[in-house]
C-alpha cells in the first residue's frame, strides 16, 4: 500500500539522540501533516515507514510513562 504523499523531496534528520560516529541512527522528516517518515541512516535510499501522528504520539508518551519502557509489564495472553 503506498502513502498518499511523496518523500521524494523531504528533508531528513537524525535524531537528536543519535550519537556523532555514525553508529546506528534513525532519521525522521518533518512537513507531512498527518504522518511522521522515520527511516535507517546507514540505508538512506530503503524503505521508510510512516507513522500514523497518533500512533507515534502515543508510542513516546507509553516509553516516557514506562508502559513500553525496561520492566514494563507485558501482556502474556
Amino acid at each position: 500500500m503506498s502513502a498518499p504523499f511523496s518523500l521524494s523531496s523531504t528533508r531528513w534528520r537524525k535524531s537528536s539522540y543519535s550519537g556523532g560516529d555514525n553508529g546506528s541512527c534513525v532519521e525522521v522528516a518533518d512537513g507531512i501533516p498527518t504522518h511522521l517518515p522515520v527511516r535507517d541512516s546507514k540505508n538512506p535510499t530503503g524503505a521508510a515507514l510512516t507513522i500514523p501522528n497518533a500512533t507515534w504520539t502515543a508510542f513516546i508518551a507509553g516509553l516516557t510513562t514506562s508502559t513500553l519502557g525496561p520492566g514494563a509489564r507485558r501482556d502474556t495472553r
